[in-house]
């Protein structure tokens, strides 16, 4: 038996101290033998400290993934760059896109990836939204739309690129694998405000060629279960993509980290 307790979009940078200190203590009354975070854990100044600062107060083994506001206020060679040299220094820091499968329990293995809103949901063309990634986030704060897309596509890709190479392996070696990411890879999945994401907003809410992946290789894996979990929008989502593909979101707000499930693994 194993417990483990999921956070997502926490945005520490938010969060007061003893906002902090609260959080700490939730996941430990949880008694967890291992911690689960689907992004947005800070900004590209904070997300390697606040990630130390969990390692340290919880003194559990953290499996993670990055958002887009892990980015904001740097670059994504200088961020990811700052996360391997903190995963580096301590055995409790996990970074799932620098690994393939990690085993929970002898029957259920854990895989993962940051992702990104690749632009291929919804309508990119007509769509006036201009998220603060793109105002924030050094890689982007100098391209025009077009050039923007492309960039998205290439985000999208890598992500889609590390579930087909990592996936199909997971499955080989256990009958549940649960994949960790942070933007919702189905239109089904990406909800804003409790309701479905409009044209407008999708293409830089969903990932859409991971979906692909993911319903590609799980409908050749009949006999095997997948669990996607994610963040990104801030609301709740549970849907099935197929028989043995399920997808959860979660439901958040700002300056209220919390532990968003405890999962018991057999």
């Amino acid at each position: 038996m194993m417990r483990i307790v999921w956070l997502t979009d926490i945005h520490l940078n938010f969060v007061p101290p003893h906002g902090l200190q609260r959080l700490y203590s939730d996941i430990l009354r949880h008694e967890p033998d291992a911690i689960l975070i689907s992004g947005d854990i800070g900004e590209s100044n904070s997300a390697a400290f606040y990630l130390n600062r969990l390692a340290k107060n919880t003194q559990r083994p953290i499996y993670f993934v990055l958002g887009n506001h892990d980015f904001y206020r740097g670059s994504l060679a200088d961020v990811r760059d700052r996360i391997r040299a903190a995963c580096a220094k301590s055995d409790n820091l996990i970074w799932l896109n620098e690994v393939d499968v990690i085993e929970l329990t002898p029957t259920v293995g854990l895989v993962g990836h940051d992702s990104w809103a690749d632009g291929r949901m919804g309508n990119y063309e007509q769509s006036e939204v201009v998220l603060n990634d793109y105002l924030l986030i050094d890689d982007f704060v100098h391209l025009n739309k077009a050039e923007r897309l492309r960039r998205l596509h290439q985000l999208g890709d890598a992500a889609a690129d590390h579930v087909a190479r990592v996936l199909p392996g997971a499955l080989a070696r256990y009958p549940q694998v649960c994949l960790l990411t942070h933007v919702p890879p189905f239109q089904e999945a990406c909800r804003h405000e409790g309701q479905p994401t409009d044209d407008a907003y999708l293409p830089h809410f969903g990932c859409q060629v991971v979906g692909e992946a993911l319903r590609e290789i799980m409908t050749a894996h009949p006999d095997r279960q997948l669990t996607v979990l994610c963040g990104h929008t801030h609301s709740a989502a549970q849907v099935s993509i197929l028989p043995n593909l399920h997808v959860r979101a979660a439901e958040i707000e700002y300056r209220k980290p919390r532990v968003e499930a405890v999962l018991t693994l057999e």
